[in-house]
């Protein structure tokens, strides 16, 4: 395939919609999904470089993603930003600084980085969330380009159909940085909740993450409670979070399962039995106490299912 400008703008709206369509089916990315890549015209393109964090497929002309590794817990921090990005986004500002690859600004990674920023292109941030996941956040653009500190700036665009916008104002990079914010906010509290319980659900011990939604007990619109903190949440199978968050479903202090009277005089076959049959049965806890789900917090929401009986 000949590298032209027609044949890279193909291609990145190919790469995008195939991540999309991945994170539609995977939620949280795995280097292994990652890896994988996509098709194009019967021709396998990758998406990443599993050694590199910044990748520009030899099919194109221009850089197509960035990668952040999340650290594992004892490992080596090989650069800054993989300390400093999550912070910087929770902070709020406007954009997150990339370190270039090794020290010499003229190497051809640092050179697709600055070549991206010269031209505008939009590239797909693989945002480390938890060891071996990522979050893809596109459209992202290279703002700055800094030889000096050996560094990039990175903002993020507002996806629209159609559209990449490359975003002009400060007022357009906060927007879609409280964005990223948020989906940040909701994939790391998730990851450290099912992680606490390896891959559990607390209340029927389904071994799938995939199934699993990490419940808050106190809502996050809750300033004093509603902190995304692992004893703050629940990892809980699609049904069973729907039948907590209707207070179908409570759990007291002490841990025990408390099934409503509702759901409890119905009759209507084996999946609402299933559900009937936690009643008075045990929560599934963490091996860690301290990722155990907070009495305080738990009394809390049961007095509102107590009240909603």
């Amino acid at each position: 395939m000949a590298v032209t400008p027609d044949n890279d703008q193909l291609l990145r709206l190919a790469a995008f919609s195939a991540v999309t369509r991945l994170a539609e089916m995977r939620g949280d990315l795995t280097a292994r999904d990652l890896s994988a890549g996509f098709e194009f015209e019967g021709e396998r393109i990758p998406l990443i470089n599993p050694r590199r964090g910044i990748f520009k497929p030899r099919q194109m002309r221009y850089l197509l993603s960035i990668k952040t590794v999340f650290p594992r817990s004892g490992a080596r921090v090989w650069y800054d930003d993989q300390r400093e990005v999550h912070r910087q986004i929770y902070e709020g500002d406007e954009a997150v600084d990339y370190a270039f690859m090794g020290e010499d600004p003229a190497a051809a990674d640092n050179r697709w980085l600055r070549e991206a920023m010269e031209n505008r292109i939009p590239v797909i941030y693989f945002l480390g969330i938890a060891p071996g996941y990522y979050q893809a956040c596109f459209p992202t653009f290279v703002i700055g380009w800094e030889p000096k500190t050996l560094e990039a700036r990175i903002a993020f665009g507002v996806p629209r159909e159609d559209e990449l916008e490359f975003p002009e104002s400060a007022a357009d990079r906060r927007y879609a940085l409280r964005d990223v914010k948020h989906r940040l906010h909701q994939t790391s509290f998730r990851e450290a909740v099912i992680a606490a319980y390896n891959g559990r659900c607390a209340l029927s011990g389904l071994p799938e993450p995939l199934l699993l939604d990490a419940a808050h007990i106190m809502a996050d619109r809750d300033e004093l409670y509603g902190q995304p903190v692992v004893p703050n949440g629940i990892p809980l199978s699609k049904i069973h979070h729907a039948a907590f968050d209707a207070h179908l479903i409570g759990i007291d202090p002490d841990f025990r399962i408390h099934v409503s009277e509702r759901l409890r005089r119905r009759h209507d076959g084996p999946l609402l039995e299933t559900l009937k049959q936690l009643d008075r049965g045990v929560l599934h806890l963490p091996v860690r106490a301290r990722d155990r789900p907070d009495r305080e917090r738990l009394a809390i929401r049961f007095e509102t299912f107590k009240a909603s009986a």
